[in-house]
This record gives structure tokens, sequence and C-alpha cells, in this order.
């Protein structure tokens, strides 16, 4: 219950800060989107494009790699990440149609101007959420350096390109990063009990065989 409501006043935070800070939160952007340039733009649809298959193709992969080597422990963290991105995906949707945030270069059409698609509403941002619900997720299943560094720059380098391609706030940016690193960790003790109450019975009754 505690963590639920430190959930609820950072997203109310993040609401509170468009919606009263909004001069600010637009002046940001406003910058951001006006340093546009040709090869710039290029550069982040490719990143802002690589958010599904990553974070789809991760769980996949991880999948075949665990019934390849039967290996229980690989195979329950492509359910877990799998999960994480699922829930993420229900709570960024629910959230989106609760507040029914304009997209800026909607908002704004003389100063932002949209370089990629945007479809439904703005607050928070769903590829920056589902990229940081996939770091989170691998960071927790495997905390090495080389797996925790890599996967926040590139899910802060989805947050940064739906800036500057014009069709996220800031704020949207921030609270879709939250979203997904929340739901990720609530996904992972989740699973930190599955695990314990299934896995270990089951690789006990397969010693015994």
């Amino acid at each position: 219950m505690k963590t639920l409501k430190i959930y609820f006043s950072i997203l109310f935070i993040s609401y509170s800060f468009f919606s009263k800070g909004q001069n600010a939160d637009i002046n940001i952007l406003k910058n951001i989107n006006g340093s546009y340039t040709t090869n710039g733009g290029k550069t982040m649809l490719v990143v802002t494009n690589s958010v599904d298959f990553i974070s789809l193709g991760l769980p996949v992969g991880l999948f075949i790699t665990g019934q390849a080597t039967k290996n229980k422990k690989v195979v329950w963290d492509s359910y877990e990440l799998l999960s994480a991105t699922a829930i993420n995906g229900v709570l960024t949707t629910s959230m989106k149609l609760g507040f029914k945030r304009e997209r800026p270069f909607v908002t704004y059409p003389n100063d932002i101007i949209k370089y990629t698609k945007g479809g439904s509403y703005s607050f928070p941002s769903g590829h920056t959420s589902m990229a940081f619900s996939t770091a989170m997720s691998m960071s927790l299943m495997y905390p090495k350096w080389y797996v925790i560094v890599p996967s926040f720059v590139w899910a802060s380098s989805i947050g940064y390109s739906r800036m500057y391609l014009g069709v996220h706030y800031p704020s949207d940016v921030f609270a879709g990063a939250f979203l997904g690193c929340a739901s990720s960790v609530g996904t992972h003790y989740l699973f930190k009990y599955l695990r314990k109450k299934y896995m270990k019975p089951m690789q006990t009754k397969l010693s015994l065989l």
C-alpha cells in the first residue's frame, strides 16, 4: 500500500508539472525539437523504432536460449520480461486514456514539428515506458554493469528521441520512465515469489527421477 501511494504521488507530481508548469515543459521541448537536423532525424528514427524490436525480441530470445540449453532460470527470465512488458502496456494505455493529454504538435502546431508517427494521447510516453521497463527488468535479472549501463543508455535515448521528433513533452518522458521502471520492479518481486514457490519444487521433483 505504501508503495502504491508513492507511485501515484510521483505520477501526480508529473501531471501537476505539465498542467501548472506548462511553459517550462514546452520551452524545453522547443529547444530539443528545434535542434533537429536531417542526419539527427534519421538517427533518432532508428533509435525510436528499435523499441518494439528489442523489447519484444529479448523475451523471445531468452525463451529460445533457455529451451535450447535446458536452463529453467533463463526460461523464467523470458516470462518475467514479457510479463513486465505486458503489465507496463496495460498501465500506460490506462493512463493515456485517463489523462487524455494532446500531443505537443497538436497543441502547439506553430512551435513543434512532428517528424514521426504520434498516435494516441501523449501522457505518458509509451515508447519510453516500454524501453525503461525492458532496461529495468534486464538490470534486475542480470545485475552486471555491462547489462545495466547499455540498457539504460538505450532507454534514455528512446526518451530523448521522442522529444527530438516532436511527439512527447519532457514530462511525458519522465512519467514513462518512472512507469516502466515501477512496472518491472513490481513484476520482478512477483516473479521472485513465483520462482520460490514453483521453480524449486519442480527442480526437486526432477532430481528425484
